[in-house]
């Protein structure tokens, strides 16, 4: 689902060129139907199974978009000229990144693309969001993550997300600047003082204070009302929800 974050933010769909929303379907019955068919998000072939959120198995381990540095980006190697493409890795990874400080009910650590600001957080349901550094490249800004994993999580809860559990203490003006004494001191002229946070409100009618994942490949068809949209998840009136991009190249049906 692609994002665009305004007062509320607005979840969309896309069918070839044609964008459709998802946050008019809030409060209706919805069934979403896979037909059984999965497309390579790289190659476009027809596979038998997803690997890494819509890849085969051989554009998985060969596609830049499936490189190690994107779950684990202190082994990034576009500085150095190398990577899976080098073309990519410089239009991708030898860019301005961003170390930040996301809040749910915990504080969790991240880093994300300059350009993928705010779409990153609003992909993890992030409540609000600081930015703590800025670094020239996706390397230097996965060796400050792991410079500040010990002491701020790199994990959403994605459960307790979508039960909106929150921690209203939680000041991330206030954490930001925990961080600057953690880094170490050949990585601290990265550290950015700007301290504006980032707040997100999600479509949301209701949360579940139970959720029950659903998984295309195990249960084809998803279906009840749509009560609310968050991260990437799509939550349903009967607890269930689903993860829109895990299922990337999924062919699926839609039913309103």
């Amino acid at each position: 689902m692609s994002t665009d974050n305004q007062e509320v933010i607005e979840y969309s769909f896309f069918h070839g060129d044609k964008k459709i929303s998802v946050n008019q379907f809030l409060g209706k019955n919805l069934r979403l139907t896979w037909t059984g068919n999965i497309f390579c998000r790289k190659c476009t072939k027809k596979t038998k199974k997803s690997f890494g959120e819509g890849f085969c198995y051989t554009c998985f381990m060969s596609a830049p978009e499936a490189s190690p540095c994107i779950i684990h980006p202190e082994l990034c190697e576009a500085h150095l000229g190398k990577g899976r493409d080098l073309e990519y890795e410089e239009r991708n990874h030898n860019q301005p990144h961003f170390v930040y400080l996301a809040a749910t009910e915990i504080v969790k650590v991240g880093v994300t693309r300059a350009t993928q600001v705010p779409t990153r957080w609003i992909d993890q349901g992030a409540n609000a969001a600081i930015i703590i550094a800025e670094t020239p490249n996706r390397y230097l800004a996965g060796v400050i993550e792991v410079a500040l994993k010990d002491v701020f999580s790199d994990k959403t809860n994605w459960q307790n997300m979508l039960r909106n559990f929150t921690d209203e203490s939680i000041d991330l003006i206030e954490e930001k600047w925990k961080s600057e004494e953690l880094l170490p001191s050949d990585l601290s002229e990265y550290f950015n003082e700007n301290e504006e946070v980032f707040e997100f409100n999600y479509p949301v009618i209701s949360y579940p204070e139970k959720v029950s994942s659903m998984s295309f490949d195990k249960t084809p068809e998803v279906s009840g009302i749509l009560t609310g949209i968050r991260g990437q998840y799509l939550m349903f009136d009967n607890k269930n929800v689903i993860n829109i991009r895990k299922h990337t190249g999924f062919e699926i049906e839609m039913h309103a």
